[in-house]
């Protein structure tokens, strides 16, 4: 199919071989200078190498430490050199730099280019413009412009129309809808499903009409992308087709998108047929337990649909299926208070009755806790026109009060493995801030004393959205060095966003001693906020990084290069097996064969799973905040996100580890933006069934 052709000359393009068989020190040098993300003259030297693999990979490699100094190097690369596939490098790397000096010569190439370079260039300009601040509004509008202009022309490629849809949804040129819709009526379904995709981002509406017939396109991640676009952009004529797909379509992946949809339309009359189609559902959960999934979506938009109407049929479901998941599933959490928070506090009993029920369930079973405290949190939320709202906010602050203080219960429970109740404070902080207690402040000054890295680092991120205080500066810096000992970063950096939010000399001076940490991601983050907060620019003083690994390590995962290296998934659903791409990622591809060779992977709980998006896994904590205890460098590469792409989890730009991705679908708006290492190559059909709470049993590295 032509969508699929489109994706294999892309990959082949960004895994062509690189020729060092001669010189195979000049590619460890590329990749321990990239590791260190150190731009400097001998990485420069080899632009003007007489080996057009070695300039490539040298333009690659100043692309991913992203340092702004090369910008003039690379723009001549593009410019200058005599190689297509050298030029197309450059542009892509001058996208990953992300800097507004670059766009000129990227503007110039666009209007003079054709194939991949021109997909390149067009590529990078969306990029830039999305990484603009504020201040250079005007400079967004003229790159953006320049990216609607470029798919106005006549005869595109598919790849140029591709990059240039991404570029758009990144940059969001204004007027760009009538532009992007008219690639509804492609040839391609990729082009289609890509224009939706764009438009749904975009949350525009020019192409609905186009789109109400897509519904019944022969695609089914068109489909599902026009249910989307239909259901952000609140399409209210095309109510009856987006139930027929929820309730029909043999796509779960429709199915889902077109829930959602129905939610945002907020027409009651879908409820009932939901209702039933939960029910369904639920009686083959023992059969089909991948269609929780699809419980869980119809639990949220029944939420939506009947919020506070306290629906007798809809709360014996909720309440079923919440008894049935344990309390683990924060959707139907959420849904049940929404439409009937009177009754979900019932459900716990009255007052000590409750407390004792609340308490009971943080020491026996975090996730359950940390699903009750999302439902608790929500009563926050409603409406003041719901009847008793003091009186149902008082009683949850109250419950989540006695979970923050589930030490102090006197309850005594034995089990047979570590509970770790604290992984659901978090969650029970957050709750509790949106009541907003008179004493939220001092509750989170003492959880700045905690033993758990995540639990000091949701305190301090909570202490950073109230108001400035000394008491609150005063606290943050005595939480400060504990941080040195923590194996994970999160409370260090938490703490030093805080501080920056308290507006102050002392609380910059403390941010400063953020410059000495041995992280470099800390490092980078105080630097970084000095500079915003006007403190001074401390950058020369962010430095290289201090990697990890030695020459051994690094001709290890190089020697991987040209070979075909497999890692079977067994997990609780059965197993897939993934395709590792060393030429692409070769460093992120060896940590992963390392973590897995180690048994690092065994018994470890998937807990994320976003139906028609991905599946996330590698988190030892099991909540989605572990890792082990160090950061890997991105490898941003060209390979796309394709339907089974496997990919690197972050939380900002070098924070890898261990917790990793395979998408559902294509998701165009993560390429160029999350290291790809591999893809699932067989038992797809395994990574679709797979819910949020399955395990892996082990992986095995061929």
């Amino acid at each position: 199919m032509p969508n699929k052709i489109i994706a294999v000359v892309l990959t082949c393009i960004a895994l062509a071989p690189v020729s060092f068989a001669q010189r195979p020190s000049t590619l460890l040098s590329i990749t321990k200078a990239e590791d260190e993300r150190r731009w400097d003259d001998d990485l420069r030297k080899l632009f003007s190498n007489p080996s057009p693999s070695i300039r490539k990979r040298a333009a690659l490699a100043a692309g991913r430490i992203g340092n702004e100094d090369s910008v003039t190097a690379l723009t001549n690369l593009l410019e200058q050199d005599k190689d297509a596939s050298v030029r197309s490098m450059a542009a892509f790397a001058l996208g990953e730099v992300e800097s507004e000096s670059a766009a000129n010569a990227l503007i110039t190439t666009l209007k003079n280019s054709r194939g991949e370079l021109r997909a390149r260039a067009i590529e990078a300009l969306g990029k830039i413009a999305a990484a603009l601040p504020s201040a250079q509004s005007a400079r967004q509008r003229e790159l953006g412009a320049a990216i609607t202009d470029a798919l106005k022309s006549k005869a595109l490629d598919p790849s140029t129309i591709l990059s240039g849809l991404t570029a758009a949804l990144r940059a969001r040129p204004t007027d760009a809808g009538p532009t992007i819709a008219k690639f509804l009526t492609h040839s391609n379904p990729r082009v289609r499903a890509d224009a939706a995709n764009a438009l749904a981002r975009l949350r525009l509406k020019d192409g609905n009409e186009q789109l109400r017939k897509l519904l019944a396109d022969l695609d089914p991640i068109v489909r599902a992308n026009s249910a989307r676009v239909l259901g952000v952009t609140e399409d209210k004529p095309s109510f009856d087709a987006l139930l027929a797909r929820a309730i029909e379509d043999k796509d779960s992946r429709v199915r889902v998108s077109a829930i959602r949809a129905l939610a945002s339309l907020k027409d009651p009359r879908a409820a009932e047929p939901l209702l039933k189609r939960g029910e369904l559902l639920g009686q083959r959960n023992a059969e089909r337990p991948a269609e929780t999934n699809e419980v869980l979506e119809i639990a949220t938009t029944l939420g939506r649909l009947l919020a506070q109407r306290e629906d007798r049929a809809a709360v014996a479901w909720l309440r079923k299926t919440s008894q049935a998941l344990n309390r683990m599933a924060p959707e139907v959490e959420l849904a049940f208070v929404r439409v009937a928070p009177a009754a979900y506090l019932n459900d716990l009993g009255a007052a000590d009755q409750a407390k004792r029920k609340v308490q009971e369930t943080i020491l026996v079973d975090w996730r359950a806790a940390s699903g009750l405290a999302a439902g608790l949190g929500e009563i926050a939320a409603l409406p003041n026109s719901v009847k008793n709202k003091p009186e149902l906010a008082s009683t949850a602050e109250t419950l989540l009060r006695a979970m923050l203080d589930y030490r102090n219960s006197g309850l005594t429970i034995n089990t047979l493995v570590a509970v770790h109740s604290e992984y659901a404070i978090p969650d029970v902080l957050r709750a509790l801030a949106a009541f907003k207690p008179q004493d939220l402040a001092t509750l989170l000054r003492a959880q700045l004393n905690e033993s758990d890295v995540i639990v000091r680092g949701t305190a301090a991120d909570l202490l950073g959205d109230l108001p400035p205080s000394d008491e609150n500066t005063n606290a943050l810096a005595a939480a400060w060095p504990q941080t040195a000992k923590d194996v994970l970063n999160d409370a260090a950096l938490s703490i030093l966003d805080a501080l920056a939010k308290q507006k102050t000399a002392a609380a910059n001076d403390l941010i400063k001693s953020g410059l000495k940490s041995g992280d470099y991601l800390i490092r980078r983050r105080a630097a970084a906020l000095l500079k915003t907060n006007g403190a001074g620019d401390f950058t020369s003083e962010i430095g290289t990084v201090q990697t990890r690994n030695t020459d051994a390590d690094y001709k290890r995962a190089l020697a991987r290069i040209g070979r075909n290296v497999r890692a079977v998934v067994t997990t609780s659903k059965g197993s897939f097996t993934m395709e590792l791409l060393p030429e692409a990622a070769p460093l992120t591809v060896d940590n992963f064969v390392q973590l897995a060779q180690r048994d690092y992977y065994r018994n470890v709980t998937i807990h994320r799973v976003v139906p028609n998006f991905v599946i996330q896994d590698g988190d030892p904590r099991g909540d989605g905040n572990g890792g082990p205890g160090y950061q890997i460098r991105c490898e941003i590469n060209q390979v796309l996100y394709d339907r089974a792409a496997v990919g690197m989890a972050l939380s900002g730009k070098d924070t890898g580890g261990s917790q990793w991705f395979v998408t559902h679908s294509p998701q165009p708006h993560l390429d160029g933006g999350y290291t790809v290492f591999g893809h699932v190559v067989a038992g797809m059909d395994v990574v679709d069934r797979i819910v949020r709470g399955d395990v892996i049993q082990s992986i095995r590295v061929k």
